[in-house]
């Protein structure tokens, strides 16, 4: 899309012919064909009629990330995948609104603006930067549809110096030509450039597979979760870091995070490994993620099923954030042929299978099974002390 097309959408007759896409898009399925077919017919310029209708797709897919506001904000398919999820990025700077009550964030490389928008609701005065001026348009377009103060400009992040502002945020790209970059030196702006950035108040966000030895000494590394899927990590500069590792996960009721300082010493409960008692728990990922995982055992009063497994054991039932409980109904046989027979024996013909530590491929093992049966349940596939074990557990 061109600017210019974005203004024209921005116009009453532009924003007539978006509701009628949106419409279209409903009547439709989500059909992109017959939806194109219909929105040519009421606007015979193509670029115009393309812009509407892909605005209606990725409306629809955004609101997932961006509930309600999502139809009333403008995407590049790109943009939109690339961006934080509201709930996320609210909490995000919630946090720097906590540290600088009405303070002023420079985000650098702001893309469509969708953390523009979550530091606006949070009262700070926000400002970007992007290098592609079709989102710097779509940034200012889409704080002034939501009625949220904020200035845009195109700019190279690289060459801004954020000392006029409180905090700088910044997302460097993670993507190139051929998919997801891996290695922080080939990240947009490269990693020299975020370590240098994180020696003033700052806070950075990065994959959420970062090796926990790049963190820089002093620097706070967060992992959140939200809805159960591990979204991302943010590196917050010693001036607003308050621990060195931080889980937090964001679910259906609220926020809830955990820190290196909820884990116990060596030797202290919830380091030890243990037999499987009647519980099991398998952590959130920003809690594996976080290396956090004894301080959930340690919660939960129990222990690790083996040292080098994220699984946690108890003989006490606790409701936690952090993890999702299971009851340990029975052991089953490990070895492939004497399972089959002992969940045929049951009559379980639908398995969820989840494995940790174990060579399995659970859909190709599903398929070995043959099962047949009238009844579901869920296998657990893992080690125990270092032992192969197979759990046949239920979710409480």
């Amino acid at each position: 899309m061109q600017v210019e097309t974005l203004d024209w959408l921005r116009t009453a007759e532009g924003a007539r012919l978006l509701v009628d896409a949106t419409s279209a898009w409903t009547e439709h399925a989500g059909d992109p064909v017959r939806v194109a077919a219909v929105v040519r017919r009421l606007e015979p310029d193509a670029e115009k009629a393309a812009a509407a209708t892909t605005q209606a797709q990725l409306r629809a897919k955004a609101v997932a990330k961006f509930g309600e506001a999502a139809h009333h904000m403008f995407f590049t398919p790109d943009a939109l995948e690339q961006s934080t999820r509201a709930r996320v990025a609210d909490h995000r700077a919630a946090r720097v609104a906590a540290a600088i009550p009405g303070g002023s964030v420079i985000d650098l490389g702001c893309g469509i603006g969708g953390d523009l928008l979550a530091f606006a609701r949070a009262g700070l005065v926000a400002g970007g930067v992007d290098l592609d001026p079709v989102r710097v348009a779509m940034a200012r377009a889409n704080l002034e549809a939501l009625g949220l103060a904020g200035a845009v400009q195109v700019g190279d992040a690289t060459t801004i110096d954020p000392a006029s502002f409180d905090v700088a945020f910044a997302d460097p790209a993670r993507r190139g030509g051929r998919g997801r970059v891996f290695d922080v030196e080939g990240w947009t702006p490269p990693w020299p450039w975020v370590l240098d950035l994180l020696t003033r108040r700052s806070l950075v966000k990065v994959a959420p597979g970062i090796d926990h030895d790049l963190v820089p000494s002093g620097v706070e590394a967060e992992w959140v979760s939200d809805g159960g899927e591990v979204k991302e990590a943010v590196l917050w500069s010693p001036a607003l870091a308050t621990t060195d590792r931080r889980a937090t996960v964001i679910g259906e009721h609220g926020l809830a995070t955990l820190t290196d300082e909820d884990s116990p010493a060596d030797g202290e409960p919830g380091t030890e490994v243990r037999s499987v008692g009647a519980y099991l728990y398998e952590p959130d990922g920003a809690v594996i993620r976080a290396g956090l995982v004894t301080a959930v055992a340690a919660g939960v009063g129990g222990g690790l099923v083996d040292p080098h497994i994220a699984y946690v054991t108890s003989d006490a039932s606790f409701r936690t954030p952090f993890a999702r409980g299971y009851r340990v109904v029975e052991h089953l046989p490990y070895r492939e042929k004497q399972l089959r027979a002992a969940l045929h024996e049951r009559g379980i013909g639908r398995l969820t299978i989840k494995k940790r530590g174990v060579q399995v491929v659970p859909d190709e093992l599903r398929k070995r099974l043959s099962l047949r049966g009238d009844h579901e349940a869920t296998l657990v596939l893992t080690r125990v002390a270092g032992q192969g074990t197979a759990l046949l557990v239920e979710p409480f």
